[in-house]
C-alpha cells in the first residue's frame, strides 16, 4: 500500500504533538515521521518491541504500540514522550493509523472486490472502474470452482488452495461460508474443458489427501469479462445443486455438463408431480425393489442389449427377460422400445428431484 497517506496523519497531527513520533511498519521500517530524515530506515528496537507479549511497550524514552489488524501487529506506533498525555497521543496515533490501514485494505483488498461482484455486492458500472484502480484485467478469461466440505474446515481449505494457486494477483480464493470456498481462477485464453476439469480433479485429490476430507465441486463455465463473474458463480452453485441430485456417485459437477438434470430443475414441482403420476400410475414405482432397480440400470448401461446386460449382472439371459416383463406389468412400460425406456429414465429423475426436495 502507499504509505503516504501516514505521512500525511503525521502531518496533520504535528501541530500537536510537539515531540518526534511515527509510524513502523511490520518490518521495523520507518514508513512515517514527524523527523522525515527518519522515514525509510530501520527501529533499532524492532525485535525487542515484537516479542514483548502487551501492546504498549517503553524502552528508555521511547513508547511504542502495536496495531492489531486480524490479530498480527501490521503496524507499530511509537511517540519519545513517557508521560500520560503523551501516551494519550500515543493511542490517538494508534487508533487513527489502525483505520486508515483497514479502509485502504478494504478499499484496495483484490479478494474483497472479486467476493462483491460474485455476490452481486457492488453496481455493475462501478466493477469496471474499480477493476482498473485495482489494475486488474477487465476481459481475462476466468472460470469459477466452487469447494464444499464439512464444516469447520474452510479455513484450512483455503490454506490448501491459497498453496495451490499462489498467484494472489490473477487467482482469488473467497469464503462464502463455513462449507464453501469458491476459487475465481484466471485461465489462458488457449485453456479449454479438458483443462479446466483437470484443475478440478487436481483440486479433489488434494483435498483429499492433505485434507483426508471429502470435499464436492461445482464448476462454472468460463467468462471473459469480470462483470459476468457473478453468472460463473452462480452456475458453478447450480452445478452443485443439480449433480448431487442426478449424479450423486460424482465429486465433480460442471454446469455444462449437467444434461437432462437442468431441465428437470427448472421444471415446477407441480409438473413434475403430474408427469410422475401419469407414468407411474397407482404408485407402481414403488413396487419396484433394488433388485430390479439395479437390472433396469445395468440394462441401459448396455444399450438395452439383453445378452450383455444379463452376462454383467450374473444372470440367465431369461432371468433378466422375466425381470423386464415384471416392469411391464407393473408399469405398463416396455424397456425394450426406445420410447418407454426413455419415459422411464426421465421418470426415475424427476423422483430423484422430488425425494430431494423432500429430504430439505
Amino acid at each position: 500500500m502507499s504509505y503516504k497517506i501516514f505521512q500525511t496523519l503525521v502531518y496533520q497531527m504535528r501541530g500537536v504533538i510537539k515531540c518526534e513520533f511515527g509510524i513502523l511498519d511490520e518490518n521495523g521500517i520507518i514508513i512515517a515521521c514527524s523527523d522525515e530524515s527518519r522515514v525509510n530506515s530501520f527501529e533499532m528496537n524492532y525485535q525487542t518491541i515484537i516479542q514483548d507479549d502487551e501492546q504498549i511497550t517503553k524502552i528508555g524514552k521511547y513508547v511504542y504500540e502495536k496495531v492489531i489488524i486480524k490479530n498480527k501487529p501490521e503496524l507499530i506506533v511509537y511517540i519519545t514522550d513517557v508521560s500520560d498525555e503523551y501516551v494519550n497521543y500515543l493511542r490517538l496515533l494508534a487508533i487513527n493509523a489502525y483505520n486508515m490501514k483497514s479502509l485502504y485494505d478494504e478499499r484496495y483488498d483484490k479478494n474483497r472486490f472479486i467476493k462483491n461482484i460474485i455476490v452481486n455486492n457492488i453496481m455493475p458500472g462501478e466493477q469496471v472502474i474499480r477493476a482498473r484502480e485495482l489494475h486488474l484485467d477487465i476481459n481475462a478469461k476466468r472460470v469459477v470452482f466452487l469447494v464444499n466440505t464439512d464444516k469447520m474446515k474452510e479455513i484450512y481449505v483455503h490454506d490448501i488452495l491459497q498453496g495451490l494457486f499462489p498467484n494472489k494477483s490473477k487467482d482469488f480464493i473467497i469464503i462464502i461460508d463455513e462449507e464453501n470456498v469458491a476459487l475465481v481462477k484466471e485461465l489462458r485464453q488457449d485453456d479449454g474443458a479438458e483443462e479446466i476439469d483437470k484443475l478440478a480433479k487436481i483440486i479433489y485429490d488434494t483435498l483429499s489427501s492433505e485434507l483426508m476430507v471429502k470435499a464436492q465441486i461445482g464448476v462454472g463455465v468460463c467468462v471473459d469479462n469480470i462483470k459476468d463473474l457473478a453468472r460463473t458463480y452462480k452456475e458453478a452453485k447450480e452445478a452443485m445443486v443439480v449433480g448431487r441430485i442426478f449424479e450423486s456417485d460424482k465429486n465433480i459437477f460442471h454446469y455444462s455438463s449437467l444434461g437432462i438434470g437442468r431441465l428437470i430443475y427448472q421444471i415446477p414441482i407441480t409438473m413434475c408431480e403430474l408427469f410422475l403420476n401419469e407414468v407411474f400410475k397407482e404408485n407402481s414405482l414403488d413396487i419396484l425393489d433394488s433388485e430390479t432397480m439395479v437390472t433396469i440400470t445395468k440394462f441401459f448401461e448396455n444399450d438395452q442389449n439383453v445378452s450383455e446386460a444379463s452376462r454383467e449382472l450374473y444372470v440367465h439371459r431369461n432371468t433378466l427377460v422375466y425381470r423386464l416383463e415384471k416392469i411391464l406389468r407393473n408399469t405398463g412400460l416396455d424397456l425394450t422400445k426406445f420410447d418407454d425406456a426413455g419415459i422411464f429414465k426421465v421418470a426415475i429423475l424427476v423422483k430423484k428431484y422430488l425425494t430431494s426436495k423432500e429430504e430439505l
